[in-house]
């Protein structure tokens, strides 16, 4: 049985973001405010690269509680002996994932739409990033933004649990959930923030109060 991760507030790491801090310090903040999922996403590093810098978050997240996630590199997964992989739509087969990572391995995968929501299977993968619900400048390639009605709708699609992501905010914790996501995926909301604990805390805090309703 393979394990979950805590989708309520989901940091992604961004390089160019977290550049003041780096990517340790960063996670640190986060991870001392709460969150409990943490994603290393770096999309021009190395395989070596990535797991040099997987190995630093890992120190920090040890003890904690809190998972790494490793973004499309599988074999810095497989290295790393992360919690997880997440995959997007262009990147290999989920089947083919999950064959590489073995049936341990918690997997992510994004979905954009409805078609790519109605085709997961639960078997294979474990949970899915809906977005982008907004545009957002720290990934220049995505698809047409879903706005919270098109959340909905194809989170209403997804077999696993779904969390939100694309230009979000705490100020968002409301209709991310009434769209029946679990939670959000940051990026600016943390990384790049002059304080990300505090960051971080504010997140956390819009989610529980959105849950206790």
């Amino acid at each position: 049985m393979r394990g979950t991760l805590d989708l309520s507030v989901y940091l992604v790491l961004d390089p160019g973001l977290c550049a003041a801090y780096g990517m340790a310090d960063t996670t640190r903040a986060a991870v001392t405010a709460g969150v409990r999922t943490v994603q290393l996403r770096h999309k021009t590093a190395s395989t070596a690269e990535m797991v040099a810098i997987g190995r630093q978050v890992q120190a920090v997240l040890a003890g904690t509680g809190s998972k790494l996630v490793v973004n499309d590199d599988v074999a810095a997964a497989i290295e790393l002996q992360a919690d997880a992989l997440h995959i997007g739509q262009g990147d290999m087969p989920p089947e083919q994932a999950r064959h590489r990572i073995g049936p341990d391995m918690i997997l992510g995968l994004s979905v954009e739409n409805v078609a790519n929501a109605s085709a997961v299977d639960p078997a294979i993968v474990d949970y899915v990033g809906v977005g982008p619900v907004f545009a957002t400048a720290t990934k220049s390639d995505h698809a047409t933004p879903l706005g919270f009605d098109g959340l909905a709708r194809v989170v209403a699609e997804c077999p696993v649990p779904a969390v939100a992501i694309g230009g979000l905010g705490a100020e968002h914790a409301g209709p991310v959930l009434a769209a029946g996501a679990e939670g959000l995926a940051v990026v600016s909301a943390i990384c790049g923030q002059p304080k990300p604990e505090a960051a971080s805390r504010k997140l956390i805090e819009a989610v529980q109060r959105e849950q206790q309703e």
